[in-house]
């Protein structure tokens, strides 16, 4: 089933809970498991509440407040769904009674499950909206998770799952108010969130996109198996570096453009990583002449200047976070909001379709790799986009 069909389609609570699940990365078991994901249910509404302030506070400056507003309230679904498969609770069932009176509270749904579709039946999505009924609504929210926290520190949860699912079922039926309040669909929510979830985290079987220049003729494609010889030089005062492909000098000599020196100057290994994890690298396209030029508007907005401007941006900007973490040395996680800064920065180009984990990948390869390089001043690099490996070799 294609993405368009599967859209217009219910979203179902358990459905979502089971994919959700799939994307957890929490690594406390038992109460303590718990804990750790109503700490992410806590500040997920507060950060909530954070868009709804500078959404006051800007106005209409604050362009950003309709996508911001709709990742918050998919990211505390996703953290209200791990809590519930925390305590082994179905989120359909918790769903079921936040829409229940005493009256009707047992009373079966069809199909035995429920949709995020039917939680807002009858609601008109116009939103989102920012006026005093949608700020109390998620006032009562964060009170709501308040409480269940105070009684989660208190030790009155601990052991006790019908009164977890009793604060969860109050949590869940005041997330579903603001939602309404603030006109806004928790299905396109969970929906994004989804999509958000599963770009992010590497799937167990890593499946790659096609390369961009696939269809090209090969004289407009990039190389699939590229060796640099990347060397560093002192003439007088100044040190470079040098790059050669099978002997001949490509590129300019390279410094680190810098007072402080903090050998940028190897840099290019990171557009050699972006060339061989995600198939992109406009810089490295223009190095080997092969930019696509018999589609004059592909060579002109996927392979010119402001291409390589935007590669160029990435890789300054997550060498800057870089150097102050040992040049990623013991980290094999990215901060998120590091991966999604590049995200918005590429957005519009090709290469925003590969997904937040190969990003990553790409950066840590390339990470890999310019640790020995910085260390050993020399070294041949190689890039495989046939394999999408990135690999180091003293010489």
């Amino acid at each position: 089933m294609d993405a368009a069909a599967s859209e217009s389609l219910p979203l179902h609570l358990d459905q979502y809970q089971t994919q959700a699940a799939l994307t957890a990365r929490n690594p406390k078991q038992g109460t303590a498991g718990i804990h750790f994901a109503l700490l992410g249910l806590f500040g997920e509404v507060g950060s909530v509440l954070s868009e709804l302030k500078k959404k006051q506070r800007d106005q209409d400056s604050y362009f950003a407040y309709r996508a911001s507003i709709t990742e918050e309230f998919g990211d505390a679904l996703w953290y209200f769904a791990n809590v519930a498969s925390r305590a082994v609770l179905k989120l359909s069932a918790i769903g079921q009674r936040a829409l229940r009176t005493l009256g009707d509270w047992d009373k079966p749904t069809p199909n035995g499950s429920i949709s995020f579709e039917e939680l807002q039946a009858g609601v008109e999505f116009s939103g989102p909206l920012v006026d005093d009924t949608v700020e109390a609504g998620l006032i009562g929210l964060a009170g709501k998770v308040g409480r269940l926290l105070d009684d989660v520190a208190s030790g009155r949860i601990d052991g006790n799952r019908d009164a977890l699912s009793a604060h969860l079922v109050e949590v869940f039926r005041a997330l579903i108010r603001a939602a309404n309040d603030a006109g806004i669909s928790l299905s396109d929510c969970a929906r994004k969130n989804l999509e958000k979830t599963s770009g992010r985290w590497a799937p167990t079987i890593r499946e790659y996109a096609p390369l961009f220049d696939e269809t090209e003729d090969t004289e407009e494609q990039l190389p699939r198996h590229i060796e640099i010889d990347i060397m560093e030089r002192t003439s007088g005062k100044k040190t470079y570096v040098r790059l050669q492909c099978q002997g001949i000098n490509i590129g300019d000599h390279l410094t680190d453009n810098k007072i402080e020196q903090d050998d940028y100057r190897f840099h290019d290994v990171f557009h050699l990583g972006y060339a061989a994890i995600l198939g992109w690298s406009p810089v490295i396209r223009a190095l080997f002449r092969v930019k696509r030029k018999s589609k004059p508007l592909i060579d002109e907005t996927q392979d010119g200047a402001r291409a390589i401007l935007i590669e160029e941006a990435v890789a300054t900007w997550v060498f800057n976070h870089a150097c102050r973490l040992n040049y990623f040395a013991s980290i094999s996680s990215l901060d998120y909001s590091l991966l999604k800064a590049i995200k918005e920065l590429v957005a519009d180009y090709e290469v925003e379709r590969i997904p937040l984990w190969q990003w990553e990948e790409a950066i840590l390869k390339g990470y890999e790799v310019f640790r020995p390089l910085q260390e050993h001043r020399r070294g041949v690099v190689i890039a495989d986009l046939n394999t999408h490996t990135l690999s180091f070799k003293m010489t």
